[in-house]
């Protein structure tokens, strides 16, 4: 290995492709839509037009913008807590079963794999206000709730629902990730703990859990990402124009200015902020999660 590593070929051999396409699929972009969110772009003449940080004060005063700030970090908070509880909680179940551990793992994961185009629309369909669960509701006696359609709290109805929805689809990605995590714990560590009188709840608390940590930094670190960029339910469980934009995100906001409103410059702006806050949340959670070394 420290051949291959003093061999100037090989690296070039090894990283040149995943440097190149890191170049041009990421940094290129990224660096594009810098530039861009200082420009207006004309779909007249087909040119981009230096404005400075119009754009940034645009957003501003950008009501929806602010609406689709908030329910992004409304989702970036969710999506970390939950998804960190509900995994390590199935996690730790699952590692102590023997008996059907593929099969719930396999129910648990499945959602992941699947079409977020079509769980959208499926999940529309039973948080109807005339079919699904409202009709179950119904047939009791019992009138439910407007699940896609109330406005009132600070934060609403539907973006609860949709939270859920996504923490649902999303947490086995999470289960996995600390699964493997714990199955490459030394299962001697537990006997010993065992031994001297803990329960397996102290064993989780004082073993798993600080000897899985690197793994927990990682997957909050991925659910702060794909919250924060968080597009596909929303688009497919809701109307666009639908409660004045209240249930918008970043992403969804980006996507209407750009490819609705054709005002490329102004989205690029919204997607600079969005590339800020996914590095600042980043850097938090790998400060709160910092990888310590433990000798197994």
């Amino acid at each position: 290995m420290n051949k291959i590593f003093k061999n100037k070929t090989a690296i070039v051999l090894f990283a040149g492709p995943a440097v190149i396409l890191f170049t041009v699929v990421l940094f290129i972009p990224i660096c594009m839509s810098i530039y861009y969110s200082f420009c207006d772009y004309s779909t007249a003449t087909r040119a981009y037009t230096f404005i400075g940080l119009k754009n940034y004060t645009d957003l501003l005063q950008d009501q929806t913008m602010r609406t689709a700030l908030k329910n992004s970090l409304f989702f970036l908070v969710f999506s970390c807590v939950s998804q960190l509880i509900m995994g390590l909680l199935l996690a730790g179940l699952l590692t102590n079963i023997k008996k059907g551990r593929n099969f719930f793992k396999n129910v648990i994961y499945l959602p992941c794999v699947l079409s977020s185009a079509a769980l959208g629309l499926l999940w529309m369909f039973i948080f109807s206000e005339k079919l699904g669960i409202n009709n179950l509701l119904k047939q009791v006696g019992i009138k439910g709730p407007l699940w896609m359609s109330d406005i009132n709290g600070f934060i609403i109805l539907p973006m609860w629902v949709i939270a859920f929805v996504a923490l649902w689809q999303y947490v086995g990605q999470s289960m996995m990730l600390y699964m493997a995590q714990i199955s490459g714990i030394d299962k001697s560590l537990y006997e010993a703990s065992y031994i001297d009188g803990c329960s397996k709840v102290q064993s989780f608390r004082y073993i798993t859990l600080p000897l899985i940590k690197p793994m927990v930094g990682t997957a909050m670190s991925l659910n702060a990402i794909g919250s924060l960029k968080f597009f596909d339910l929303i688009f497919n469980m809701t109307d666009e124009n639908a409660l004045n934009h209240e249930l918008d995100v970043l992403a969804t906001h980006l996507y209407r200015q750009a490819f609705k409103f054709t005002k490329y410059g102004y989205a690029s702006a919204i997607g600079v902020i969005l590339i800020i806050l996914c590095l600042v949340a980043t850097a938090v959670i790998n400060k709160l999660f910092k990888v310590d070394t433990y000798e197994m």
